[in-house]
């Protein structure tokens, strides 16, 4: 073999060896790339997909409470009504979008109208039906054992007739009431108040009670003058008694129900002091509302609501008080409110709580 032909030989021998070298290195990481795939946890895991919790939420998501709400006036009536929407929407949030399902009819006043809708929620499989009013009473009474797997509220009242599954509330207003009519009596000037009520009953005629021993109370010597317009909703009527007062001297003024939406603006004109309940009213007048007993039903609704889910639908009443704070004072921050008159009522309402003080009289 000559020199050319040993050298081509060589060369052949070398590369025969580097593909050999090249296959052994490229298969031992493909034969441990093989093992990590057939290593799959995944089938050791599938299990977990299937042993879940989830079938035990699944009956939480399917349930979703449907809650229909009746009141007499406007959902923002910037009164009775409107403290109850705005409760049901906190504790809807609460809950999440899933959590309940909500039907409202306002402004049904008329008695046989919301006696109607009552039926018919309750005809439609709702859950719970709220009928926020005292007039009501009795289209519950008559209607809730037609529908025994039903649930209905009322108030404000303490009567649940008997019933299985009818829950009622009530607010003590006049505990709020007295703290306000204390703060009353250290703001008015001319030792002149005024308090107009709608219809004398319920919470709107506690809170007259209230808010006339608070001011006999903070200041024996003011004159505290009472009427009742004989309606809830009469916006003419409530303006008209308004006028009234101020004409005479009055330069504080209080009312109650959806109807002081006629009676604010009066006080604003007149640049007397206004004194709101069940709502915060403020907003009928930055300049003459001082503060207003707001009502907190969110924790009534939160255990009716949890009771019912749990299989009891009535039976028990709920109170708002001032120590469990269904009832608040929220003053208005654009009234400026002397340091020694605020001190007077934040002490009443200390007294009030501690049950050391009669609120009515």
């Amino acid at each position: 073999m000559n020199r050319r032909n040993l050298m081509g030989a060589l060369l052949a021998s070398v590369g025969l060896l580097a593909v050999g070298c090249g296959s052994d290195k490229a298969a031992t990481p493909a034969t441990t790339a093989a093992a990590v795939t057939t290593v799959a946890p995944a089938t050791t895991t599938a299990p977990a997909t299937t042993a879940a919790p989830a079938t035990t939420a699944a009956p939480k998501a399917a349930k979703k409470l449907k809650v229909a709400i009746i009141t007499p006036s406007a959902e923002n009536d910037v009164a009775f009504s409107q403290s109850m929407f705005d409760s049901i929407a906190i504790v809807a949030k609460e809950r999440g979008a899933d959590g309940i399902e909500i039907a409202k009819s306002p402004n049904l006043f008329v008695v046989a109208d919301a006696g109607a809708a009552i039926r018919d929620y309750a005809t439609k499989g709702f859950d719970i039906v709220i009928a926020h009013g005292s007039q009501y009473g009795a289209l519950l009474k008559e209607i809730a054992p037609q529908f025994p797997k039903v649930s209905f509220a009322w108030g404000t009242a303490a009567d649940t007739f008997g019933q299985p599954n009818i829950w009622a509330y009530e607010a003590k207003s006049d505990q709020g009431g007295y703290v306000l009519g204390i703060l009353a009596s250290q703001i008015t000037k001319k030792d002149n108040i005024g308090i107009i009520g709608p219809v004398e009953v319920g919470d709107a005629k506690l809170y007259v009670e209230g808010f006339k021993k608070g001011a006999a109370d903070g200041k024996g010597t003011a004159k505290v003058n009472v009427t009742y317009t004989g309606s809830f909703s009469d916006v003419a009527k409530m303006a008209e008694a308004a006028k009234t007062f101020t004409t005479g001297g009055a330069d504080v003024l209080t009312g109650s129900s959806q109807a002081v939406a006629g009676a604010v603006p009066v006080a604003d004109a007149a640049g007397a002091a206004w004194f709101g309940t069940q709502s915060d009213q403020s907003a009928l007048s930055k300049k003459a509302t001082v503060g207003s007993q707001v009502y907190h039903w969110e924790d009534a609704v939160r255990e009716m609501l949890s009771s019912v889910e749990k299989g009891t639908l009535g039976g028990k009443t709920f109170a708002l008080t001032l120590a469990n704070k269904g009832l608040q004072i929220a003053y208005n921050p654009g009234y400026k409110i002397d340091p020694a008159a605020k001190a007077k009522a934040d002490d009443a309402m200390k007294a009030v709580i501690a049950g050391s003080v009669k609120t009515t009289a």
